[in-house]
């Protein structure tokens, strides 16, 4: 402790102390709703030349708490936001969560099955009342955790995927798809979680290295081709053979019809040719089973095949008389045994062996994906429409255009810009090979289907029809169906004349992790871009994962999960979280954190605050000392610090918030606290003829670096700021998340 000998504030007396000082902050920012751009414009703190900035927190899922993840996206969002409000931008940062459909419901019921209840025998009202408390609760931690990083949202402005506003919103979207015929109903092949017992994307597929068998067989002894599979039980469904058009193996096969009895069951089967098939995989030869394949179901649809099921919605084997009554009702992997025994037995099986798979599994419920034949909706994204209106480059309103040509025609041309760019290429080609969107889902929770039916009539509508006997659509969309509305269903669409909507539609950048681009990203290009005609956002920062210290992925079954940041907040400080989080963490990098990390920067703010202490000793009682007192050596000095600055200023910019981090860091530590201060001390110290200069130096360097450094460690600034005497300030005696960002 130091004697207080210059009058210097008495909190200087002591260390600084994050859990004291950062909660008491963030209570001022609350108060002085500045994180509400309407209240900043009243305030004066807007230049109204300047752009607006805009941009949505993407919604947290309400099926927990928040983790790393999470901390990583509020560090990077929050540096944005505070650097473009200082710079007097009209700013809004809006936050929501989302509901997470399949997610949030999938946890409910484990919750009550540990109670002993069952979704079935509670009913659809009862279970949805269950869930909807679940996700308040969810709501309210999440809330918490993202205040305790010292995020500075919006609150008055939140928003939740499944509130009244979001569900217009859903609603008059589907219903415009659905007019447009882009939604349809249809039968086909989707990814079905005999688990969870519902459909899920492409994009949630998680694909798990495992070790199977290849059987290499015939149908019969007649049958002149052999084929190899590793789903054998699937066989009894095949109705044709496809080989490769320039396999000079099976070409004279080409056209033929077969008849085999294979497994007890008939089979009638056709040699096709089609260029899916790859003439070095097996015997170059594929069994095709349209309903257990989405390849296979594309090859039916080309060459006219019938659907044969095999599989039903509880993985076993369908209960049709067409398949022997000892295969009927088996689970899949045990039929697979009962099949390759048959083809033993029969002397029909040329080759076992051990083979590298890649399983497709349930994000959720981590179940094994099935193929299944199912009547579901579907956007079509190959489907041509006529364009309502356009403000995207190269496409006109008029123009006849698909959902595929918008998302593709925002990024070639531009309009879109990716960070880094690599991920543009990635994006490009998940988009060039999207397949139409199945968005129903066999849940309770989330958006209902605003379609009804009676008596072989159907309506489709923003509101339900009226008079008796219709029956709504059981089904739920995905979820990624209302999130993909997000970027302007939170500003007030579909009320196009809303003040939001008009002044902060585009929204300026998306920032997320690279994970997710085809999940959500791509769907908010698809959404903005044919309901409104115009992009979602300009700019897509895309960041990487948190790992552990050691480069892990943090994982709970792996036992190194992170803890919750609101446990490191409590013991280090949100801002030496967000300084371990953001400094040397570039675009589409993935970062290591450990808790020595996260120390260290503790100790920087420490250091920080006992630079500050150092400078008011020195000055205390004194007026700011003006930048023309700067003499001698000391210009050189200033000018070095000023071409920091403007090394800062431009990565700040370009969202370089990596390398201004840093940039600031070794400079404060190393340069201004281990060089400028020690400099200066000395000549206060022997009463030096140029101590003036040195002391207009110490301030005017800490003031700016106060200032550059906020968005990245807001509390421990905005409070030394509070600290600092009145008159240094100038004109700008108020909270420092509004001060003018030094250019």
């Amino acid at each position: 402790m130091i004697e207080n000998t210059a009058n210097i504030p008495p909190e200087f007396l002591e260390p600084y102390k994050p859990s004291t000082y950062e909660p008491e902050i963030r209570s001022r920012w609350i108060d002085s709703d500045y994180a509400n751009p309407d209240t900043c414009e009243k305030a004066g703190v807007v230049d109204s030349s300047l752009p607006a900035f805009s941009m949505v927190l993407p919604p947290p899922n309400v099926t927990g708490s928040l983790h790393t993840g999470h901390a990583l996206t509020c560090t990077i969002e929050d540096v944005m936001t505070r650097h473009v409000r200082m710079q007097g931008r009209r700013t809004l940062w809006l936050p929501g969560t989302d509901h997470a459909a399949i997610a949030t419901q999938s946890k409910v019921e484990k919750i009550i099955e540990k109670e002993g209840l069952k979704k079935s025998e509670m009913g659809r009202e009862a279970f949805l009342a269950r869930v909807h408390e679940f996700a308040t609760n969810s709501h309210d931690t999440i809330v918490s955790q993202v205040r305790a990083m010292g995020a500075s949202v919006d609150w008055s402005r939140e928003a939740y995927t499944l509130d009244d506003a979001r569900s217009l919103a859903v609603r008059t979207a589907f219903k415009t798809m659905y007019d447009d015929g882009l939604i349809i109903r249809g039968y086909r092949v989707i990814n079905w979680d005999a688990k969870g017992q519902t459909t899920i994307s492409d994009d949630e597929l998680v694909y798990e290295d495992r070790k199977g068998m290849l059987y290499t067989f015939r149908y019969s002894h007649e049958f002149p081709i052999p084929i190899s599979t590793t789903r054998p039980e699937t066989k009894i469904g095949d109705c044709a053979v496809a080989v490769h058009p320039s396999d000079e193996r099976y070409k004279q096969y080409i056209g033929q019809t077969f008849k085999a009895r294979f497994c007890d069951t008939d089979l009638e089967i056709r040699v096709i040719a089609d260029i899916a098939v790859d003439p070095e995989f097996g015997t170059g030869a594929l069994g095709v089973t349209p309903a257990h394949s989405i390849i296979d179901w594309q090859m039916s649809q080309t060459h006219n095949l019938p659907i044969i099921p095999v599989i039903n919605e509880y993985a076993k084997i369908c209960d049709d008389e067409r398949y022997p009554e000892y295969l009927r009702g088996k689970k899949v992997l045990d039929a697979r045994e009962m099949v390759v025994e048959w083809i033993r037995e029969q002397g029909l099986m040329i080759e076992e062996k051990e083979v590298d798979q890649s399983v497709a599994t349930a994000e959720r419920t981590g179940a094994i994906i099935e193929p299944l034949p199912k009547l579901q909706w579907f956007i079509d994204v190959n489907k041509p429409f006529s364009m309502r209106h356009s403000n995207i480059t190269g496409i006109s309103t008029g123009d006849t255009v698909t959902l595929k040509d918008l998302m593709l025609a925002v990024v070639t041309t531009n309009q879109i810009n990716f960070l880094p760019e690599r991920f543009a290429e990635s994006y490009t080609k998940w988009i060039e090979n999207l397949r139409p969107w199945c968005i129903s889902r066999q849940i309770w929770f989330g958006h209902r289907i605003p379609v009804w039916t009676r008596d072989g009539e159907e309506f489709c509508g923003v509101d339900a029809p009226t008079g008796d006997g219709w029956e709504q659509d059981p089904d739920s969309l995905d979820t990624w169906f209302s999130s993909g509305l997000w970027t302007f269903s939170t500003l007030g669409w579909p009320n196009t004349d809303a003040i939001d909507f008009k002044t902060f539609h585009p929204t300026s950048i998306i920032e997320t992790g690279y994970d997710i681009l085809p999940f959500w990203v791509a769907r908010m290009i698809l959404m903005s871009t044919y309901l409104l005609g115009e992009i979602p956002f300009k700019t897509v920062y895309l960041h990487g994962m948190v790992l552990t210290a050691d480069g892990k992925k943090m994982s709970k079954s792996l036992g190194n999960a992170a803890k919750d940041p609101v446990e490191l907040i409590e013991t280090y400080g949100a801002d030496a979280l967000r300084m371990a989080l953001i400094v040397a963490n570039g675009p589409g990098q993935s970062i290591k954190l450990g808790e020595e990390k996260i120390k260290a920067y503790s100790k920087f703010s420490n250091k920080l605050w006992n630079i500050t202490r150092f400078v008011l000793e020195q000055t205390s009682g004194e007026p700011l000392y003006s930048v023309d007192q700067i003499s001698g050596s000391d210009i050189a000095t200033w000018s070095e610090f000023k071409e920091i600055q403007n090394q800062i200023n431009t990565e700040m910019n370009k969202y370089q918030y990596h390398l201004a981090s840093e940039k600031l860091y070794h400079y404060i530590w190393h340069t201004y606290a281990d060089t400028v201060i020690e400099d200066v001390k000395k000549r206060i110290q022997s009463n030096d003829t140029t101590a003036g200069s040195g002391k207009a130096l110490l301030q005017n360097i800490l003031i700016t670096n106060i200032k550059l450094l906020h968005p990245f460690m807001p509390h421990i600034t905005e409070y030394t700021w509070g600290l600092l005497p009145a008159e240094w300030k100038i004109d700008e005696n108020k909270l420092l998340m509004v001060c003018k960002w030094p250019t």
